[in-house]
């Protein structure tokens, strides 16, 4: 599965699912900046499955029908609260279907 990770995940995630995926940053991939609907764009034309992103409103502010593209929101961008929660993460990256959307509610362990 291609995984593209958006600006506002904590790019290290990239490192911990990148075992079991393949997974790409925004930034490596030459994208940073672009805003959301471009990005979404130029993710499903490169071949990704799976977009992953810590942006709330992404889907009030973009046309979510019709796309390839799986979008997963993380609830929190926190890297400690990321990193210990990469269990639930790897298994939502599991369970995608292509054009879904869903949120995912991560806390803290502590």
């Amino acid at each position: 599965m291609r995984i593209l990770l958006d600006e506002s995940v904590p790019q290290k995630l990239r490192l911990l699912i990148g075992a079991s995926h393949s997974a790409l940053t925004t930034w490596f991939q030459g994208w940073s900046g672009l805003k959301n609907g471009v990005l979404l764009k130029e993710a499903e034309n490169a071949g990704f499955d799976l977009f992953i992103t810590a942006d709330q409103e992404i889907a009030y502010q973009q046309n979510l029908k019709g796309r390839k593209l799986a979008i997963r929101v993380l609830s929190t961008n926190n890297w400690d609260v990321v990193r210990s929660c990469i269990e639930e993460i790897i298994k939502a990256i599991d369970t995608i279907t292509p054009g879904c959307y869903e949120e995912l509610q991560i806390s803290s362990r502590d």
